[in-house]
């Protein structure tokens, strides 16, 4: 991810790694959150950010290989399982449409 951002990777909290910074909005206000990020929790590899706006997943989803998804996580439970290249090109589709 640090890689594909050209951004330093920062800790968002105690477990979230993060890439990039962008206003969020909730319910407790506007607060800066991260554009990417990871979760190394102990069940699976949480990713955060794929998804576009309105939670559409992309077709390439497909052949990743084996995960599960949330509204908003991509869950993966052994990294070297999934398609690197696919998992790349997910994160640089991501990151380019949130510029």
């Amino acid at each position: 991810m640090e890689r594909v951002t050209g951004q330093a990777a920062r800790m968002w909290g105690p477990a979230i790694v993060g890439f990039g910074d962008r206003p969020y909005t909730n319910a407790s206000g506007t607060n800066p959150w991260f554009v990417l990020g990871f979760s190394p929790r102990k069940a699976s590899l949480t990713l955060y950010g794929l998804f576009g706006d309105e939670g559409a997943v992309d077709p390439l989803f497909a052949d990743l290989g084996p995960h599960t998804t949330s509204t908003s996580c991509l869950y993966i439970k052994r990294l070297d399982a999934v398609d690197s290249e696919i998992l790349e090109q997910l994160v640089r589709q991501a990151w380019d449409a949130s510029a």
